[in-house]
């Protein structure tokens, strides 16, 4: 039986839709979502449209095109300040330490990877201009849907492509390059197929031959298949910097900016899953992206992509978008 609430968020839906892209082009403006409206710190109960913004400004340092209006069709709207961004790691930058980037003899769920090709970057897409490896997290692992029987690792396409110089074949190494992975020893498949849409970041890395894999996430247990993300499911992940969190789904409708720099541009990610770390703690940080979303009977629900800077926040691909457009499955235990 559906809720009163989902029946709310169902009625907003298409104005959301219908508004998002103005409201996007207004400054400092990083995502739209629907969401209770929160006052003075305290939850109203009344359900609206989010509009999540950079950083908050009085009226009157904003040009009137910029205001985003008290109500939006008779439904009120609520601006919160929250940045978002990409959830990769550099080698060398200033990230914290990792607390799953240890070695796997076995590919499994929530290890780090990382391309072995690197890339020079200059700021402000770097600390300093120089040469940088980048790490994620494979998430779980995947066959592909002709029944070739090929098994490839689950991944976030920044992870993985990195920028517009990558191309089919390129080696991932396990522990990534930035965790002290090296070529040829460590190199644990190439990248075979990737996707940057409208509503799915993702990758997937052909495992090398012989590769011992095990459809199972570390510190999680068994894949046991895919469920569709629903609001107020507790969810956990396990990803290379912060290791196992718990967070709870608070959103499925977010659509969110994100700059991908490196030759690629900004790009809005629609239908995105948004989850809130529980007891506020810390759901993921940089060196996470490409973990595998979970509900409480280990089904994926979504492959994380991306976060608030305080890593409070996550926003996760939903999971059948992102098997339906790299065209496979998951495999399970």
């Amino acid at each position: 039986m559906t809720s009163a609430d989902e029946l709310i968020r169902a009625g907003i839906r298409p104005v959301k839709r219908r508004v998002e892209v103005d409201l996007l082009s207004r400054r400092g403006v990083v995502g739209v979502d629907i969401g209770e409206k929160v006052t003075a710190g305290r939850r109203t109960g009344q359900i609206g449209i989010v509009v999540y913004v950079r950083h908050k400004y009085l009226a009157a340092r904003l040009r009137p095109a910029d205001l985003v209006p008290a109500e939006i069709d008779g439904i009120a709207t609520d601006v919160v300040a929250d940045d978002i961004v990409l959830h990769r790691a550099l080698l060398d930058a200033d990230f914290p330490p990792a607390r799953g980037a240890e070695r796997h003899r076995q590919v499994l769920g929530g290890i780090s990877m990382g391309p072995w090709r690197t890339v020079v970057l200059a700021p402000p897409d770097a600390p300093r201009a120089g040469e940088y490896a980048i790490v994620g997290t494979l998430g779980a692992l995947v066959t592909d849907r002709a029944g070739n029987g090929h098994v490839m690792g689950l991944t976030t396409f920044h992870a993985a492509c990195v920028d517009d110089a990558w191309s089919v074949g390129d080696e991932m190494v396990h522990p990534s390059r930035v965790d002290s992975g090296a070529s040829p020893d460590d190199v644990v498949g190439t990248l075979c197929r990737a996707a940057l849409s409208g509503s799915v970041d993702g990758a997937a890395v052909l495992l090398a031959a012989g590769r011992s894999y095990r459809p199972s996430i570390v510190d999680v247990g068994a894949v046991t298949g895919t469920s569709p993300a629903a609001r107020g499911t507790v969810v956990r992940k396990r990803g290379r910097t912060t290791g196992l969190t718990t967070g709870r789904i608070t959103s499925v409708d977010a659509t969110i900016v994100l700059d991908y720099r490196d030759g690629l541009g900004v790009r809005v990610l629609r239908d995105q899953v948004r989850i809130e770390a529980v007891g506020g703690r810390v759901m993921g940080d940089y060196g996470d992206s490409g973990a595998a979303v979970v509900d409480p009977d280990n089904r994926v629900v979504g492959l994380y992509v991306a976060g608030n800077t305080l890593g409070t926040v996550a926003f996760a691909s939903p999971i059948g978008k992102v098997l339906d457009e790299l065209d496979v499955d998951l495999i399970t235990d």
